[in-house]
């Protein structure tokens, strides 16, 4: 199913494409900006479907001939533009796919709706092109621009667009869309949810990805055992972590949310709003030994090994010295 009510969160936007369509006051072009995997792409396809579906009810049917193609991607007036480089679009992509083509009226629906993602790889030059069209664009034409990175674009561009900004998804919405539709356990599902800080497409990802469950053993079992490691046991730890090909940044933030744990545990001593609350010995012995102010510099020590990391400070070393300050503090 891909209707407005199948989108979760986003209310301001859902509100602004509903109203559209029920007033017929469509624009020619809309900007939706949010980072990656956080539901651009459903909403793009769920407000084209709802343009082009035979009922015009501002809700897309599902049944009509047109609902069906657009389900199965197959429906000739919804253009997806694609790109050949993987960085890039290219001026040329934007002359073949969206310039020349425009021109050509609808072959069987109302509107002709392109939907471009990742608009913020399109060139200086791919930018001026689209431009044209945006400036003096066909009755028929909607142009969909997804981006995780709306300053990339130039203002020209934004000028003539209508700018929708994706909003975090509620914890508890992103918690019961996974207990419900994925049927993920509760105390997984808030680990996810931890993780995903309101990106609905990266909690998904995160439930059903085996790598991830492996990476979270693994940092788990370090923070349980780091205190009576030898230093070539965290050598031998650091060599695993960097095989991961999971980010880093993600098994960091494992080691965040675990500190996190300690120190809400340590000032109410409740277990029930703790995201790892399967590990409360490992967490109770934690918190039993540390100190706030031990606590709270491991934190800090995290946030600074993910800010070395992002300027590209050498891995080993960066790794190194965060796994020394945990064994001293933690």
């Amino acid at each position: 199913m891909a209707t407005f009510k199948d989108i979760i969160g986003q209310e301001q936007i859902k509100e602004h494409l509903q109203s559209a369509l029920s007033s017929k006051k469509i624009s020619h072009a809309y900007i939706i900006n949010g980072e990656k995997s956080s539901g651009k792409e459903f909403i793009a396809k769920v407000f084209a479907m709802a343009l082009q579906c035979e009922h015009g009810e501002g809700e897309p049917c599902q049944e009509c001939h047109s609902c069906k193609q657009a389900l199965s991607d197959n429906q000739p007036d919804i253009i997806r533009v694609t790109h050949e480089k993987p960085n890039t679009i290219s001026v040329d992509d934007i002359r073949g796919q969206i310039n020349n083509d425009v021109a050509i009226k609808p072959y069987s629906s109302a509107y002709k709706v392109y939907i471009m993602n990742e608009a913020e790889k399109m060139t200086v030059q791919a930018q001026n092109a689209i431009l044209k069209t945006l400036e003096e664009p066909p009755e028929y034409a909607v142009i969909i621009l997804l981006t995780s990175n709306v300053n990339s674009l130039l203002p020209t561009i934004l000028s003539r667009c209508v700018v929708l900004n994706m909003k975090p998804v509620a914890d508890e919405a992103v918690k019961k869309f996974l207990m419900e539709q994925l049927q993920i356990p509760d105390y997984k599902a808030e680990v996810c949810v931890a993780f995903a800080r309101g990106n609905i497409g990266k909690a998904k990802a995160l439930a059903s990805s085996e790598e991830f469950e492996n990476v979270k053993a693994e940092a788990l079992s370090l923070l349980k055992y780091i205190q009576d490691m030898e230093l070539h046991e965290i050598t031998a730890a650091i060599k695993k972590i960097s095989e991961y090909k999971l980010e880093v940044n993600d098994y960091l933030d494992i080691m965040a949310i675990w500190y996190r744990d300690v120190l809400l545990f340590k000032a109410t001593n409740d277990v029930n709003h703790l995201v790892f609350r399967e590990e409360i010995q490992s967490l109770r012995r934690v918190a039993q030994r540390s100190s706030y102010e031990g606590i709270e510099s491991v934190i800090e020590a995290l946030e600074k090994a993910k800010t070395r990391l992002n300027a590209n400070v050498n891995f080993e070393l960066t790794m190194e010295l965060l796994m020394l300050e945990i064994q001293e503090n933690g």
